[in-house]
């Protein structure tokens, strides 16, 4: 058996203890619906595009491939599972989520999309006539959203050729996709390019969650970060980079709220209220994708936690 997966099914087990005491993968998933992690890195994956040591490193098991950022969501009692980012993953993402979590007859019963960025629709592609040919597919997007994938080729002609269903969605106003589930989408502040941005709020039964994997900076949002954190149960925050200086070009080119940043909104917060926070979205090189890094064992004696692929967090 290869060492590396070896070690990847220890880690998932130890990592979905610690992000969530109430599971354990050696016993079986929860019966009440669920967010799993499919995905926590930033657009362009782990190993990154003119990296060769990144994917030397991950040849030789001395570093992990992360997978685009992603979240699935699955109701167990209504055999209902959905998506959260359509990545250039998304085939090994789908795979995962029916062997792993919830097989049905149906690959999946929803995306839904944050903005037009590479790493958040282009996995579209997956579903048109070259690679799957599915038929009305529903993905759910915002209206500027939705205007760009039904107007720009390749996309408009999945649309076309009733690949996917565009099914709108408004700010502010929440979707019932299942009895016991309700995703709202809200906007956030980001390079708006092709399409506005949005975060999620996830509702649960019992517990709710917040997926902001992309903002500038939360100064620029409207909101309080720190008020709607303490709102939900889980908070899976952008943490694309870790401090300033971290790639050789001016950051300000590509604004994300450093993790520093972050965590020092949340300098007068208990440690109950750091818990919520749930990093995710790592560039890579950001140095907290490593489990060692001195200040990301730092961050997680305070209390702040980060996303790992395999996670469960119960609704």
């Amino acid at each position: 058996m290869n060492i590396r997966n070896v070690v990847l099914g220890c880690l998932l087990i130890c990592f979905s203890c610690k992000e969530d005491p109430g599971i354990n993968r050696k016993l079986p998933l929860p019966n009440s619906p669920y967010i799993t992690i499919l995905g926590i890195a930033q657009d362009g994956g782990y190993p990154h595009i003119n990296n060769n040591s990144e994917f030397e490193q991950v040849e030789d098991d001395s570093s992990l491939k992360e997978l685009v950022v992603s979240l699935g969501l699955v109701d167990p009692i209504n055999q209902k599972k959905f998506l959260f980012e359509a990545t250039p993953d998304m085939p090994e993402q789908l795979s995962n989520l029916e062997r792993n979590y919830l097989k049905t007859d149906k690959i999946i019963d929803g995306i839904f999309l944050t903005h037009a960025h590479m790493g958040h629709y282009t996995g579209l592609m997956h579903l048109g006539r070259e690679a799957m040919g599915s038929k009305n597919i529903s993905v759910m997007a915002m209206p500027r959203m939705k205007t760009f994938l039904e107007t720009n080729g390749p996309w408009e002609q999945l649309v076309s050729l009733e690949n996917i269903k565009i099914l709108p969605l408004k700010e502010d106003v929440s979707v019932q996709v299942t009895k016991k589930l309700k995703v709202t989408p809200f906007l956030v502040p980001h390079r708006d390019e092709y399409s506005e941005t949005v975060g999620y709020k996830i509702d649960g039964p019992n517990k709710s969650a917040l997926f902001i994997p992309d903002i500038d900076k939360w100064s620029k949002w409207e909101r309080d970060l720190l008020t709607e954190v303490e709102k939900v149960d889980y908070a899976f925050l952008d943490a694309t980079f870790f401090a300033e200086g971290e790639i050789p070009r001016p950051m300000s080119e590509v604004p994300h709220p450093f993790v520093e940043e972050t965590v020092n909104a949340f300098a007068k917060a208990d440690s109950t209220t750091k818990s919520k926070v749930i990093f995710i979205h790592f560039n890579h090189s950001n140095p907290a994708l490593d489990q060692n890094f001195e200040e990301r064992r730092k961050l997680e004696s305070m209390g702040f936690r980060f996303a790992n692929q395999g996670g469960v967090y119960k609704l």
